[in-house]
């Protein structure tokens, strides 16, 4: 039987999964509060419209979307999943790691599935870099950097390391198969007294990796790259060009005489399936609702809290 899902938010990303879920032919409901909003939503989406999530509840649709505001995901997602609803929680799950865990333990006793919305890990090119890496391609790994950087959205209730590094944090752990043992940050605020604009984070990982993540919201050009580097050779992904290719750079350093030697050959294109990671997403959710879900669970998504909160407090530390 195909499943059922609603959407509860539809503003501009619940749209998005509201789109796809009924290409998919698994939308059932939209739940939003503001009834011009809903009115339009469903002269597009002929499916059942609410304002109220208590009816929405009532209605035990097999699956919940939560897309709304991220302050509103703690409240909402303990509501839902109290009743042992599915739900996918948008990122970040919740804007504390003692709220995030208290979902991750609700959903653990009424045996509701809880996954949370942390869209790279289902991007085909972020997979073929796990995979690449893995095979030994690009030999040891030595660092990775993210930047995610645009001119706006500017938000008012969270900083800019909330709002754009849940992505890139749950990719790096993804990538480098662990957690972070060390982290460092710094950040800017020009536009807000409490908002930081801009953060730089730096991250250890065991086995002496390292990474960093660049975020900005004041920046002249839209860019979300990703850059690997390790002893054989090195990897680049901007999924903001044209052709969102993998770049693969034949490139090292060797040691010749006790002497440091660039060995530079061609570059390549790596090749992958370019599929949408919403749907992918979303695909992996519905088939896994009345089984385990293991990518992007509950306690990946606290994991993800943590590190956001650790690195607000250092930064708030140096005011």
């Amino acid at each position: 039987m195909q499943k059922k899902i609603c959407v509860i938010g539809g503003g501009r990303w619940g749209q998005n999964h509201i789109r796809t879920l009924s290409q998919m032919d698994n939308l059932a409901g939209i739940v939003e509060s503001n009834k011009k909003r809903l009115n339009e939503l469903l002269l597009q989406y002929p499916v059942q419209g609410l304002t109220d999530l208590d009816d929405a509840i009532r209605q035990g649709f097999d699956g919940y979307i939560l897309a709304t505001p991220a302050d509103t995901h703690y409240p909402i997602g303990k509501q839902l999943l109290n009743k042992g609803l599915n739900v996918l929680i948008e990122k970040p799950m919740a804007l504390s790691k003692e709220h995030s865990m208290e979902l991750v333990e609700i959903a653990e006793r009424t045996k509701a599935r809880l996954m949370v919305g942390h869209l790279l890990l289902f991007h085909p090119a972020i997979r073929k870099i796990k995979e690449t890496i893995d095979s030994g391609r690009i030999g040891k790994l030595y660092y990775i950097y993210s930047t995610r950087l645009n001119l706006g959205t500017v938000r008012t209730e969270e900083d800019v390391f909330w709002s754009f590094a849940p992505h890139d944090v749950s990719v790096l752990d993804y990538l480098i198969g662990h957690s972070a043992t060390n982290i460092e940050a710094k950040g800017s605020r020009f536009l807000q007294d409490k908002i930081n604009d801009i953060t730089m984070a730096q991250f250890t990982y065991p086995g002496n990796v390292n990474a960093h993540i660049f975020v900005s919201w004041l920046h002249p050009f839209k860019e979300q790259r990703l850059v690997v580097a390790g002893s054989k050779g090195m990897i680049s992904f901007d999924d903001t060009s044209k052709d969102k290719n993998i770049l693969y750079y034949n490139k090292h350093i060797d040691w010749v005489d006790g002497k440091p030697v660039k060995v530079e050959r061609p570059d390549e294109i790596i090749a992958y399936d370019k599929g949408m990671p919403l749907y992918e997403e979303l695909k992996y959710f519905i088939e896994n609702l009345d089984k385990t879900i293991e990518i992007s669970d509950g306690k990946a998504g606290h994991r993800v809290v943590e590190v956001l909160q650790t690195v607000q407090k250092l930064i708030d530390k140096d005011d």
